[in-house]
Order: structure tokens, then C-alpha cells, then sequence
């Protein structure tokens, strides 16, 4: 009994000492797998079958200590994966860290508090990252971090284009590169059910994630208004953060993710090469233009009354001037034309224009691909004659109320009153709130009627009262007069801003009178001196560095 634990006992010395040999040296390895699955057997084995195998294990060992050095075998041992080089995709994509400080619309003198905010990124020739416009707006910090990184580097936007969402980064330390090579971009649109990888850095984890689908739908569609462009859907999962990622087919980028149908699944959207490439050719002189294109109205040419109604025959295909973007003689399309072509690319009744076998889309992508020094040559036909004119394209559509496009709004303070000018984002209060529309609406504000007007000489701007009056007497008893556009002071209609301070600097009257353009309301009356002295005790009761915006207080300081 006594002998058999013994012999046991050395057989599991011996067994420990091939279990370390065993990951030292092949020869060794060899016998760990038969004394690992056959321990049980040794139980049974007989005497003399049980010394046999321990003189093995005795002299292996020693044999495997002992023998001549030989080169290292770096191969890994089963199961411990070998270290790749980084893949090309992966590699290219990065996470964009963003402090944002958007404007405060109502009290423009300040900006709103830092905003923490993540996307993505993909590097691109040139030392450069492609990213979404509204990843980086209005940003005062922007870092970058590779895939698998621990290190954020800083960065700086050198190009952005809020209106087809796209901005061009450069890095302080283009050493970066170096080691990140731009991803390949595919020169034609991909086919629709092609599979598509959207790689990103999306909420729910801080690596980076792949989600697979498949491209669903290629049209012409709205960005940001008035800017149109190409977009691809797909069904791969697009979720916040993954913006600026981009979306991968086969072994090339064919976009970058920027949207997704929030109230609907599996529904996201990405801006196309062909569109990044616009944007890119653009920038390439430090600028950003924008993109050239139709502003005219136009009607579909399916009804046949309205054909009738044109005496056109079913030859002629188009569709129909409804509003002429420009009504001056020398523009070129006129009321009731019948746009048939664009250069030799044909018009169908609903404005579609063909680009493939089995792709139609609106006839403004036929425009901007045929654009050339910002005209477009068009075939109409006008009171049954055929027509070859020239169209002249404007980059952006002049509103009345236009957007900031990633800049602070302007503003001067008078006495206790504070003026602006109405904007995209000061009327973005009425998105989804219903009463102020209504009221708004009830009172014939601009704000609601001369949305989408274009600005005149009369009137370039609208002047608005952004905020609620600051704590002051000379403001006693009157309503709160936000929102409220002006129409006038002393009886001077109110062409701009920069108009209203021009008048209050040359005023001479005692009193100064402000009339707001809207049913109702009250004029507001106050002494000029008096407001002009209050403002410096008003700008520090509350913590208003400047009078004006710079432009503005040129203005009011110059003659």
C-alpha cells in the first residue's frame, strides 16, 4: 500500500514537471496530452507497467532539460489569437470628441454652456478626417482618437458645410498619418440590396462597432433647407454617435453616416461620395461656396388639364414653371415654360430624370451634375416653341429669415431693450409648440408670414426683440416684447439691424418711438437720452460684456 502512494506520488512529480516542459519545447508536448487524458489509467496499471512508465517520465524530462539549445519557436500555442496588422478599415476610422457652445438666441450677448458630444470620423488623403458638419458646430474644443488608442489629439475644423452636414479636420500632429492611411472611396453609386458595413463609435460602449446591412433606397432628397442633395439608406443599425462614420461596401467607402429615421427601425441615412467629392472640390481653395442649383418652383405634368390647358401633345415630357425664381426680364424661364431637358438628359412628367437602369431621381441631381460656371443648359418649350436656354444657378436661396450657419447672432442693447435679427435657429422656438405658432400666426407676426420670403431693398432683414426687457423703470408698464419685430422707429420703416442702429446713433428727436410689425400690441415710447445714459449701469447689473456685437458697435461709434 505504502509503495503504491509512493509510486503515485512521483508519477505526479514527474506528471507537474511535463505539464511546465510542455510549453517550453514540442518534444515535451507530446507526452503532456497522453499523461493529462490517461491519469486514471495509471490507477490500474500493473506493478510493473507502472515502473515502465515512471523510468519514462523520469528520463523524458531529463532528456528535454538537457538537450542542445535550439531556436526559439515563437508560434503561439493553441488558442492565443496571433497579432494582426491593423485592418485598413478600422484603422482609418476614428472617434471625434466635440465641447460645443451653441448660440443663446435670446440673450445673444452669451453663448450657451459647453455641450459635451462624440461622433465619428474616417481619415482621408491629404492629412485629413471627414466628419459630419453637426459633430463639430460651433465647437471651441475638437479631439480625435484612433481606434484602440488611448491618446486624443487636437484637431481643428479647416472646412465645414452645415448644409449637406459635412467638415474637414486637420490634426496639430500630422505624425498621426503616418500610421493611418485614408480609407479608399468607390467612384460610382453602389446597387441597390449591396451589403454594407457602418463602422462608427456609436452610444453603448467605447469601442468601435460594425453593424451589416444592405443599401435600400438611392434618391434625391432635402439635407438642410434650402440645400438638397444625394442619400443612400440602409438598413444597418445608425445610432447617435455613429455620425461622421463611414459606411463601407466591399472594400471601399461608399458614404458617411449622418442621419436616421428616429420614429422608424433599421432606417439610416449617409451622405454618398459623390456629394463628398462636390464638397472636397469646393474646399479646395480654403472656401466653402455651396452648391449651385434651381430655386424655381415647378409643377408636375401629369394632370391632363394642365396639359390641355398648354395645348402640349403626350410627346412632350417635363414639368411646369409654377413661380420663376426671378421675374425680371432678363431671367430666363417664365411663368408656364415646360423645362423638357437638362442638357441632353430628359425630364418626365414628375421632375424625374433617369441614372441608371432601374434609378430615377429628381431632375436638380441631372443639374448639379452638369453644372459648370454656376449655369446649367436647359430645353423648354414655351407657347409650343423649343427652346435652348442658359439658367444661371445660385450656390444659397436669400431668405428674409436665414440661417446662422455656424455663426453668433448679432445683437445691441438699447436702455433696457435688447435687438436682433430673426433666424432659423431664434424661430426654432415654434418647432413642435403649437400655441406660439397659433398666437404668432393670430397676430400676423412675420416671424410666421414671411417665412421662405427672399429679402428686398426695403426690407433685408427682420429686426426682432430677442429677449425680455432687462430689470430697468424706463421699461415699466409695458408687456413683454419678445418676438416682436419692428417696423418702424420714429416712422422710419426698419430695413436691418445694422439700420436700426444707425438711426438710434443719428437720432436727434427727445423721444424715440418703436412700432412692432404684428395685429395689436403697443408702441413703445422712450426718452432717447435717458435710455443711452442707463446702459452702462444695465450691461453691469447684468453681466453684459459689450454694448454690441463688433460690427455693430462700429457702427453705433462711428459718424
Amino acid at each position: 500500500m505504502h509503495i503504491k502512494q509512493g509510486l503515485q506520488a512521483t508519477f505526479t512529480f514527474y506528471f507537474r514537471i511535463l505539464q511546465v516542459a510542455a510549453t517550453r519545447n514540442r518534444v515535451a508536448s507530446l507526452f503532456f496530452p497522453f499523461f493529462n487524458s490517461h491519469t486514471m489509467i495509471f490507477q490500474s496499471c500493473t506493478r510493473s507497467i507502472r515502473f515502465a512508465l515512471l523510468s519514462l517520465c523520469m528520463v523524458s524530462p531529463a532528456l528535454v532539460l538537457s538537450q542542445t539549445p535550439q531556436p526559439v519557436d515563437i508560434t503561439p500555442a493553441p488558442g492565443i489569437p496571433t497579432p494582426a496588422a491593423p485592418n485598413v478599415q478600422t484603422n482609418a476610422v476614428v472617434k471625434v470628441f466635440a465641447t460645443s457652445r451653441a448660440p443663446d438666441t435670446f440673450k445673444p450677448w452669451v453663448k450657451q454652456s459647453p455641450q459635451e458630444s462624440t461622433g465619428s470620423g474616417v481619415v482621408i488623403s491629404g492629412n485629413r478626417i471627414l466628419t459630419n458638419a453637426h459633430v463639430v458646430s460651433y465647437a471651441s474644443l475638437v479631439q480625435v482618437q484612433a481606434n484602440g488608442s488611448g491618446d486624443k489629439l487636437t484637431a481643428t475644423v479647416v472646412a465645414i458645410a452645415p448644409g449637406i452636414d459635412l467638415a474637414v479636420l486637420k490634426l496639430d500632429d500630422e505624425s498621426f498619418f503616418k500610421q493611418h492611411a485614408p480609407l479608399a472611396r468607390a467612384n460610382t453609386l453602389p446597387e441597390v440590396k449591396d451589403a454594407v458595413l457602418a463602422y462608427g463609435f456609436p452610444t453603448g460602449g467605447t469601442s468601435m462597432s460594425i453593424t451589416k446591412g444592405i443599401v435600400s433606397r438611392i434618391e434625391y432628397a432635402a439635407y438642410n433647407f434650402p440645400i438638397s442633395g444625394l442619400r443612400i439608406q440602409i438598413d444597418a443599425a445608425i445610432n447617435a454617435g455613429n455620425s461622421g462614420g463611414p459606411a463601407i461596401a466591399g472594400d471601399k467607402m461608399i458614404g458617411l453616416a449622418y442621419s436616421r429615421l428616429s420614429n422608424a427601425q433599421n432606417i439610416g441615412y449617409i451622405i454618398p461620395n459623390e456629394e463628398i467629392e462636390l464638397f472636397l472640390a469646393d474646399v479646395a481653395d480654403g472656401r466653402y461656396d455651396g452648391k449651385p442649383t434651381v430655386h424655381d418652383e415647378v409643377q408636375t405634368l401629369e394632370n391632363p388639364a394642365l396639359r390641355a390647358y398648354l395645348k402640349l401633345d403626350q410627346s412632350v415630357k417635363g414639368v411646369v414653371v409654377h413661380q420663376p425664381f426671378r421675374t425680371d426680364a432678363d431671367y430666363p424661364l417664365k411663368k408656364w415654360d415646360v423645362i423638357t431637358h437638362i442638357g441632353d438628359t430628359p425630364v418626365d412628367d414628375q421632375g424625374m430624370v433617369r441614372a441608371g437602369p432601374d434609378l430615377r431621381l429628381n431632375m436638380r441631381y441631372a443639374v448639379q451634375k452638369l453644372v459648370k460656371g454656376n449655369t446649367v443648359p436647359i430645353t423648354v418649350v414655351r407657347a409650343g416653341q423649343t427652346l435652348k436656354l442658359t439658367l444661371p444657378l445660385l450656390a444659397d436661396r436669400p431668405l428674409l429669415i436665414p440661417d446662422l450657419k455656424g455663426d453668433y447672432p448679432p445683437y445691441f442693447v438699447y436702455g433696457p431693450v435688447v435687438f436682433s435679427k430673426a433666424t432659423t435657429q431664434f424661430t426654432s422656438f415654434m418647432n413642435n409648440n403649437p400655441g406660439s405658432m397659433a398666437a404668432l400666426g393670430f397676430i400676423r407676426s412675420p416671424l410666421i408670414t414671411a417665412r421662405g420670403d427672399a429679402p428686398t431693398p426695403e426690407r433685408e432683414e427682420l429686426v426682432v426683440i430677442s429677449s425680455p426687457f432687462f430689470p430697468h423703470k424706463l421699461a415699466r408698464g409695458y408687456s413683454n416684447a419678445t418676438a416682436s419685430v419692428i417696423q418702424s422707429v420714429n416712422g422710419t420703416p426698419v430695413r436691418s439691424l445694422a439700420h436700426l442702429v444707425t438711426l438710434l446713433r443719428d437720432m436727434k428727436e427727445e423721444f424715440v418711438t418703436f412700432v412692432a410689425d404684428n395685429r395689436g400690441g403697443e408702441t413703445l415710447v422712450f426718452p432717447h437720452k435717458e435710455m443711452v445714459a442707463a446702459v452702462e449701469d444695465i450691461l453691469n447689473d447684468n453681466g453684459v460684456r459689450s454694448q454690441g456685437s463688433p460690427a455693430l458697435m462700429g457702427i453705433w461709434q462711428g459718424k
